[in-house]
């Protein structure tokens, strides 16, 4: 016999109405990022110098060691909408009309659903470990497509790629290309759902009390009332992430703060969950 928590799962969750938008608002995503940032410099800047000496750490000591820097740095790049949060309580209390300041981020970290935690654990609405638990998701995802993407290498690849000079020699400048091309396309094809189950769903658990579940539906209800819309944002997030890549990561200062102030706009576009308890 079932118990009330396979039943619950099954149940059909509540979930906050999502708005179909415009395919330019993405740009407008950006451009209120860029002034959320600009309201705040300091603060999302040093965002930005945390996750690129982090990024250059990663590089340090993977850069004779491919596949462990192909990790670190895929779990870095996907986990990043989690490593973002202090990010869109910035930009919500800017919206609010709040101080955005270091204390703003310090609580975000350590106590912002804590007055919340007994309640929402009685009501399963997602206590404080609903963000951990998206996190861990996540790192299991960026996990699976280096397994995968290490196998599909090594399989098809005519010599042993051991270091990233390997990979640009002998797969991305490969005289026929193929393989770089089925690696990209399996890339896509496994970062799609990635990007459906996270585009909103952090700023959502940060402003709402969801469970990872409430949070993820959503975020795929959004995409596919807006493909369109989400596809260019998907597209602007790639190009910005690859240009502060390819800057030695200096780039990543700027960008990673940018994108996480306008990912909290986008939630505010995309979805209306006015209806659910506040955090």
């Amino acid at each position: 016999m079932p118990t009330s928590h396979s039943t619950a799962f099954f149940h059909p969750p509540v979930l906050p109405a999502v708005r179909s938008i415009g395919w330019k608002h993405p740009l407008s995503w950006l451009a209120r990022g860029a002034r959320d940032m600009a309201r705040a410099p300091w603060l999302s800047l040093a965002h930005g110098l945390v996750l690129t000496l982090i990024g250059f750490l990663i590089l340090t000591l993977g850069h004779n060691r491919f596949w462990l820097m192909a990790g670190a740095l895929s779990g870095f790049l996907i986990v990043g909408p989690v490593v973002a949060t202090s990010l869109y309580a910035i930009s919500r209390a800017l919206e609010r009309g709040e101080a955005a300041d270091l204390s703003l981020v310090r609580r975000t970290w350590t106590r912002w659903q804590s007055c919340h935690a007994a309640k929402a654990k009685a009501e399963g609405q997602g206590g404080y470990w609903c963000l951990v638990q998206f996190g861990l998701l996540l790192s299991l995802a960026a996990t699976g497509w280096v397994l995968v993407s290490a196998s599909l290498i090594t399989v098809l690849s005519p010599v042993s790629i051991a270091t990233p000079a390997d990979f640009v020699q002998h797969v991305v400048l490969a005289r026929d290309g193929q393989l770089f091309a089925i690696w990209l396309a399996l890339g896509s094809f496994l970062a799609a759902p990635i990007f459906a189950s996270s585009v909103v769903a952090m700023p959502l658990m940060l402003d709402r009390r969801v469970t990872v579940r409430q949070a993820v539906l959503t975020s795929w209800l959004a995409v596919l009332a807006n493909p369109v819309p989400l596809a260019l944002w998907a597209a602007l997030i790639v190009l910005l992430t690859l240009l502060g890549l390819g800057s030695w990561l200096l780039g990543l200062v700027a960008v990673m703060p940018l994108l996480g102030h306008a990912s909290w706009h986008a939630y505010r576009d995309l979805v209306d969950a006015s209806a659910f308890p506040a955090r």
